[in-house]
């Protein structure tokens, strides 16, 4: 991994994992402003304690060593938990300014999963067996 890679890497796993924290436990602690926001998207305010719970799973997976499938898993939560927030704003017929935040999100998720290093990746990608090749594979 390439030392310009593994500083983007950091960077953008960095503020996801801070800002996933952080509105993990908002969510957890019923911050009123956080109801506030999801009886506004429609949503009950439990609902804010299972994300928040999640949230907080996801951004310590994302940072601690090993567990590579963990990861994945984890990228998977935080790529469908905010882009159902964009929807939901849109849904709702919020500006912008409030769809923004949960795409900027999206794309660190997007950056930090792609740029994540060898020992973080449930697998590699290697050369592609033929068709032939697999079935010959699936003989043995």
């Amino acid at each position: 991994m390439t030392k310009t890679r593994m500083i983007l890497y950091w960077a953008t796993t960095g503020m996801l994992v801070l800002a996933l924290a952080s509105s993990g436990v908002t969510g957890l602690a019923q911050h009123p402003e956080h109801v506030k926001v999801l009886a506004h998207l429609g949503y009950s305010a439990y609902f804010g304690v299972i994300l928040g719970f999640w949230k907080v799973l996801g951004a310590t997976a994302l940072i601690v060593p090993g567990r590579p499938q963990l990861k994945e898993w984890a990228y998977a939560g935080i790529f469908f938990n905010m882009t159902g927030a964009a929807v939901s704003h849109v849904a709702c017929g919020d500006s912008i300014v409030q769809v923004i935040p949960p795409v900027v999100f999206v794309a660190l998720t997007m950056v930090s999963w792609s740029l994540r290093s060898q020992s973080r990746r449930v697998w590699t990608p290697g050369p592609s067996l033929s068709s032939a090749a697999f079935a010959e594979a699936g003989k043995a």
